[in-house]
């Protein structure tokens, strides 16, 4: 019987389907220690040495880690996977899993919940009211403005026809966008310069890699339009938070929108909790009901595919495993 460690807070208690799945599966399932955050680097090592597999949250699992280990399985609950060093689990010949296609509608409501808060002025109009101010001082009109996707991914394409309906026109740069959609919905593609130089509202929808990692930075936020927006939902690595400060306290962007951070939770000394023109979210974006249900139940059947010989197509990221793998190893 595979023990199987789930480390997601909210999978702690209740009686969730992707728990059912896992015991149905044949699985012993092992939880970190009551009030112990499995984002303490000390928690998933505390538990990981007997155990052959992981539904994971966005705690970081190291090379150093997994020459210690006998994992088969790292699931992640979402899609995002820079948590994971893959190469090092491809090494050791630890599958590594994702959950795509539940969670583009969470992430796609987060990111217009931003938007929509920071173009209105959120949240210092009710910081103002709170405070005895009534300034009503206007803002720009968001319909008409553009709105530039960097990402036409899932959650890119999700959050089209939401920003459309509010009269956005919307641009995107994305090498390997789905032509199909692009024309069904009137996106012009532009490259990620030009989406800097004419978008009044810039959305982050990028992986995070080394390609990627402060690719928002003093010179990319010099690039965009004065008053212009920034959002992002995507990963924190994405951003030079210093340079994002200076760019927003200077007034050089009106506002930003804010899920996700280099470090979290995100430390008190951050600058940018200094600033009133920062709307600020706890890395929610994928998370809702609907979500947490789906995704962590994906997590778990792609633990139980894989342990009763099915590969979960779509599902693994490092492919290059697939010929020879299986869980008893080569």
């Amino acid at each position: 019987m595979p023990r199987v460690l789930v480390t997601p807070f909210m999978l702690r208690e209740g009686n969730w389907p992707a728990l059912e799945i896992l015991r149905a599966g044949g699985c012993e399932i092992v939880f970190p220690p009551a009030g112990r955050s499995s984002m303490d680097p000390n928690t998933p090592m505390e538990l990981l040495g007997n155990v052959e597999a992981v539904l994971a949250g966005a705690e970081p699992y190291t090379r150093s880690m997994f020459a210690e280990l006998n994992l088969k399985v790292i699931a992640r609950m979402g899609v995002g996977y820079d948590a994971v060093d893959v190469p090092a689990a491809t090494d050791h010949r630890v599958a590594v899993t994702i959950t795509p296609g539940t969670n583009e509608p969470s992430v796609a409501e987060t990111a217009m919940a931003l938007l929509l808060g920071v173009a209105r002025g959120f949240p210092a109009r009710d910081r103002e009211v709170r405070s005895g101010a009534w300034k009503r001082q206007s803002l720009p009109r968001l319909a008409g403005q553009v709105l530039g996707l960097a990402g036409l991914g899932r959650i890119g394409r999700a959050i089209v026809p939401r920003a459309q309906a509010f009269g956005l026109k919307v641009i995107a740069c994305d090498p390997y966008a789905n032509q199909e959609f692009v024309s069904q919905h009137g996106i012009e593609l532009v490259s990620f310069d030009e989406l800097l130089a004419h978008a009044d509202i810039v959305s982050l929808h990028m992986p995070c890699t080394p390609d990627t990692v402060d690719v928002i930075n003093a010179r990319t936020l010099a690039k965009m339009k004065p008053g212009a927006i920034f959002i992002n939902t995507a990963r924190g690595g994405l951003v030079d938070e210093q340079a994002l400060y200076d760019a927003l306290k200077s007034g050089h962007l009106a506002g930003a929108g804010l899920d996700v951070f280099k470090v979290e939770p995100l430390p008190l000394d951050s600058p940018l909790l200094t600033l009133d023109n920062v709307l600020l979210s706890p890395h929610m974006g994928g998370l809702d009901h609907a979500s947490q249900i789906a995704m962590s139940s994906l997590a778990a059947q792609c633990i139980v595919d894989l342990h009763q010989g099915r590969w979960p197509e779509g599902c693994v990221v490092n492919e290059s495993i697939r010929p020879d793998w299986k869980w008893g190893g080569v």
